[in-house]
């Protein structure tokens, strides 16, 4: 069970993952060894399953940011998942959901053009809804 500490632990790291021990130490008020210590627990237990970080997609040309809600035109998604292999540059996550449709399908464009030509390709294997971000 986590304690009070092991969710600041979790709200530092969840902020800044690349925080030495001393510094989130400092934060959660204990020394480096015994931050180090829990945080060792943590990812043991899974509850810390990894590190990451966060790129700008339009610093890298994706200009583009699309949540899809897809609705599968069988019960049989083999074509729709063998056509997401073909498209990996484009896909940042394939949820699959409950709900309004069956996955809902989180992409990256460089261009209105190529989110177009997407959708076409994606139009033979599963129906659509499209949502477009406009800010955050």
């Amino acid at each position: 069970m986590l304690d009070h500490t092991d969710m600041r632990i979790l709200e530092e790291l969840s902020n800044n993952s690349r925080l030495s021990m001393k510094e989130l130490g400092a934060k959660v008020h204990l020394t480096g060894p015994a931050v180090s210590a829990r945080v060792m627990k943590l990812e043991d237990e899974g509850v810390i399953e990894g590190y990451s970080i966060k790129l700008n997609q339009a610093k890298l040309g994706y200009f583009v940011h699309a949540f899809i809600t897809i609705i599968t035109k069988s019960t049989h998604h083999a074509p729709y998942l063998s056509f997401l292999k073909t498209q990996e540059g484009n896909i940042v996550r394939n949820y699959k959901i409950s709900g309004d449709g069956c996955y809902l399908l989180e992409c990256k464009f460089p261009s209105n053009e190529i989110l177009n030509t997407f959708l076409e390709e994606l139009n033979e294997h599963a129906n659509y809804k499209l949502s477009i971000v406009i800010g955050k």
